[in-house]
């Protein structure tokens, strides 16, 4: 049945409202994140992600997402697509950020019962502190905001995504894990705009509610490139959902606990959502870099065991010389990254750990290039070395993985030759981008975002990103406008 006549909303929040729409409105709300590691680690999150996004931009398959929907469109007060020479509205221009920034799979990453990339959060974010900051320019009326800003925005994000996901497993009921990319980027967006408590509450049930996204497109027999585009994706619905609220669109108090339609029946089992932790910002500081090389986070410590072995593979003699190859490691990678006969596409290649593991034996290490089929299908190598892998669980590593007080991500190989001899057994519990090798990782973290702003901008506008960037007060400092004009093309 339609209505034609406009409803009023109460702008009271339901004495019934679930708890967990209600936790999320307050803590975005009031919650004062105190924590300088929090704002460090966002500071070096946020240029991570960008970075990843100037590495992208050198990929037609991403470029071609990027830009308005029709071509031509101007937009006034507009929000620029850093590296490009893109203006768009919130909606699309989070959508072009989160495409870039996720495309390569080289942004960070946390783990959990469910698995996901926080900075994907970043697209909405930063959107809206542009679009807000140039209404509040152009009209006189509100504040400029400033990176800080963005950095506090982040760090709430993450801790949405990141506490939901330390307890709950959306994979484990088919769903893909930009639900909470959208939720989390949903209630902070809501409230960068101005929402009310009653407004955030309203937008984020409206994302809980939404058709959520599959996980058909990370695995076999449907690997493809959504993946790279999903949480983009999110970020846009987050920003679209955020403004319709704003504009007095309802909400929906039971939109989990309803009996038979609410998320939990419909999703879960039945299953409410479990909590570790309340939300603070533990995420952030606890967050995952991808530091050395494109990989899926289950990944990484097979393929540091990977390199550390090349040089006693290329010794032996190469690939002829293998009879067989073990890695050991946790559940989730199982279930997630071991994968067996054709890979299609890169997207299908970056998310099996036989196939990261066999170029980093090969090459001694391993760049997005190694994905594309212009590498992938012209070295025979790669398939011989992945039929003589087998992957085994060690329950610990699964145990392990878990605990809160460890949060290891870990992987073991050893190569037995065709002469009888075996290497040693390589065993990585940490990737360098854990929090447990947090200082290692740093250097190494600003290595990579200084040369991917070398491969997009002359030397000049590079050194004018980095003097900003590279310091912790004049980064927070720094107003959005000024800080998104820096990356224009």
């Amino acid at each position: 049945m339609s209505h034609h006549s406009t409803p009023s909303y109460s702008t009271e929040v339901s004495p019934d409202t679930d708890k967990v729409l209600l936790d999320i409105a307050d803590y975005v709300i009031n919650y004062e994140v105190k924590s300088d590691e929090a704002y460090r680690t966002a500071r070096y999150a946020s240029i991570d992600a960008i970075g990843c996004g100037m590495l992208a931009l050198a990929f037609p398959e991403c470029t071609k997402h990027l830009g308005p929907i029709v071509p031509g469109t101007t937009v006034p007060n507009g929000v620029h697509v850093p590296g490009t020479s893109h203006v768009l509205d919130p909606i699309i221009g989070a959508f072009n950020i989160g495409c870039m920034n996720r495309w390569l799979d080289f942004n960070d990453t946390w783990l959990g019962k469910e698995w996901g990339h926080p900075s994907d959060n970043l697209a909405a974010v930063l959107a809206v502190a542009e679009y807000v900051s140039n209404l509040a320019a152009s009209t006189g009326s509100g504040r400029v905001l400033t990176m800080k800003d963005v950095l506090t925005g982040a760090i709430k994000a993450y801790e949405i995504q990141g506490v939901l996901a330390l307890e709950n497993s959306f994979n484990r009921v088919g769903l893909d894990h930009v639900v909470l990319v959208k939720v989390a980027s949903t209630a902070v967006v809501t409230h960068m705009l101005g929402g009310s408590r009653q407004e955030i509450v309203n937008a984020v049930s409206n994302a809980w509610i939404d058709g959520q996204s599959l996980r058909t497109y990370r695995h076999f027999p449907n690997t493809g490139s959504r993946k790279s585009w999903a949480a983009g994706d999110a970020a846009s619905r987050a920003v679209r959902l955020g403004l319709m609220c704003l504009k007095g669109e309802m909400g929906y108090p039971t939109a989990l606990t309803a009996k038979i339609w609410g998320f939990y029946d419909v999703h879960m089992k039945g299953e409410p959502f479990k909590f570790q932790r309340p939300y603070q910002s533990y995420v952030m500081e606890h967050v995952l870099f991808k530091v050395s090389f494109p990989a899926e986070y289950h990944a990484q410590t097979a393929v540091e065991c990977s390199i550390k072995l090349h040089p006693i593979l290329k010794e032996k003699g190469g690939v002829d010389a293998v009879e067989a190859i073990t890695i050991t490691t946790h559940e989730s990678a199982i279930r997630i990254i071991d994968k067996k006969g054709p890979l299609g596409n890169p997207a299908d290649r970056d998310h099996c750990i036989q196939y990261m593991s066999a170029i980093a034996l090969l090459e001694g290490n391993l760049v997005a290039e190694h994905y594309e089929d212009e590498y992938a299908l012209h070295n025979p190598n790669i398939d011989k070395l992945r039929e003589k892998m087998t992957c085994q669980e060690d329950t610990q590593y699964s145990k392990d993985y878990l605990d809160p007080e460890k949060r290891s991500i870990a992987n073991a190989m050893q190569i037995k030759f065709k002469d009888g001899s075996v290497s040693e057994r390589v065993e990585v519990m940490y990737p360098i981008g854990h929090r447990r090798r947090r200082e290692e990782a740093i250097p190494l973290v600003e290595d990579k975002f200084a040369n991917a702003l070398r491969g997009r901008f002359p030397p000049k506008q590079v050194a004018a990103i980095l003097r900003v960037c590279m310091d912790q007060k004049t980064f927070e400092a720094t107003s959005v406008p000024d800080f998104v004009r820096l990356f224009m093309i």
